[in-house]
């Protein structure tokens, strides 16, 4: 990927004080699986006998969700990055849900001097709990340190990256690389189902700014146009434009209510049904192999795949990749650029082109408002 921003401009003059990883967080042991989910779910009054029965997905993999320690990695592959590239930003990282926890990273922040951070959102598409969530616990965890008498800093957020290439390139590779695990009698005709986590359909339809709401939102277009993209590339490096289809993955919540359909079970069954050889899961919803990948994925939909008799593989998500990494270092500095009023191209695939910066009044609104940090309406600009 080429450094554009890097060769012109080297950020000696950045706004910028540190950048934040901001993630879910998980479980790192049995013992933590449920005060986890107490705290993911916390204001619903699910009895803790629920959240057990929740958490089993857990106890298969000893308790231990792979989320944080593939944080860590991607925390060491920005600080290599950063360094190798001459951008003296430090890095630092907080879950919303687990240790570290985001109020003690931005506590610790703070105390270091930082005063204007950007923060890196380990979700790469528009919706609430995408999005307006991680702004929301971000103001949380600001008026905190307000009511502590701390400094509060400015945080601003790096626009959505679904389709930028550090992001995709890596996907396509992974999709020719699951592709590749087929036999090769079957591997031509295999259909790719790209995956990403269900939310309700009142959710995805509000998705993005206000202009783009409508069916799906922002949330179903952005994932369409990365699909679109990685069947492109597939079918230049292979001839072979396979058939393919969206699907939908981790569903919760109280079964009345409506969420984006079909799931990846169901779609395999489907598949099966018509007489499909064989299928690739491409999980272009998540940027590491979580428990959602894990379990969801790679038992549940693998298990199913098996009982049908056909043959499947799955794609590698972006995880740490470099170029990932690299992608990341390209966002700061565009973002730092526009903020000191600098002009810069900025770097897309796809029809939808490149996210907004600050999400506007009215961006994939809260379930009840609440105030939120990182965007047009933000209490702590």
């Amino acid at each position: 990927m080429p450094d554009r921003l890097d060769v012109t401009d080297r950020l000696d003059a950045t706004p910028y004080d540190a950048l934040l990883l901001l993630s879910f967080g998980g479980p790192e042991g049995p013992e933590d699986v449920v005060p986890f989910l107490e705290n993911v779910t916390r204001g619903r009054g699910i009895p803790r006998e629920r959240l057990q029965e929740v958490g089993r997905h857990y106890f298969l993999f000893g308790g231990v969700s792979p989320i944080n320690a593939q944080n860590r990695e991607l925390l060491q592959a920005l600080r290599k990055d950063f360094a190798e590239h001459g951008l003296e930003l430090p890095v630092h990282w907080g879950n919303r849900n687990w240790a570290p926890y985001l109020t003690d990273t931005l506590r610790r922040m703070v105390t270091d001097g930082h005063r204007r951070i950007l923060t890196l959102a380990t979700s790469a598409y528009a919706s609430y709990s995408g999005c307006r969530q991680y702004r929301e616990n971000l103001a949380e965890a600001l008026a905190t340190l307000e009511s502590e008498g701390l400094p509060v800093p400015r945080v601003d957020k790096l626009r959505h990256y679904f389709n930028h290439p550090g992001f995709v390139l890596p996907m396509v590779d992974a999709t020719l690389a699951a592709l590749a695990e087929l036999p090769e009698p079957v591997r031509a005709e295999a259909h790719l189902a790209f995956t990403t986590h269900s939310i309700p359909t009142a959710a995805a339809d509000t998705s993005g700014p206000v202009e783009e709401h409508g069916d799906g939102g922002a949330y179903v277009a952005q994932h369409l146009d990365v699909a679109r993209q990685i069947v492109a590339a597939v079918a230049e490096r292979t001839g072979v434009e396979h058939p393919w289809r969206l699907v939908y993955q981790s569903r919760s919540g109280a079964p009345h209510i409506p969420w984006l359909e079909p799931d990846i079970c169901d779609h395999l069954e489907e598949l099966h049904g018509a007489g499909a050889p064989a299928a690739v899961m491409v999980p272009i919803g998540f940027v590491s192999d979580h428990m959602e990948v894990k379990y969801d994925l790679d038992t549940e939909a693998a298990a199913k795949a098996a009982e049908l008799g056909l043959p499947v593989a799955r794609a590698a998500t972006v995880g740490a990749d470099p170029r990932f990494a690299a992608g990341v270092r390209e966002l700061v500095l565009e973002r730092a650029a526009t903020e000191r009023g600098q002009t810069v191209e900025r770097c897309a695939l796809g029809a939808l082109g490149p996210s907004h910066d600050l999400c506007p009044v009215g961006c994939c609104p809260a379930r009840a408002p609440r105030p939120a940090a990182a965007g047009a309406d933000s209490p702590y600009a």
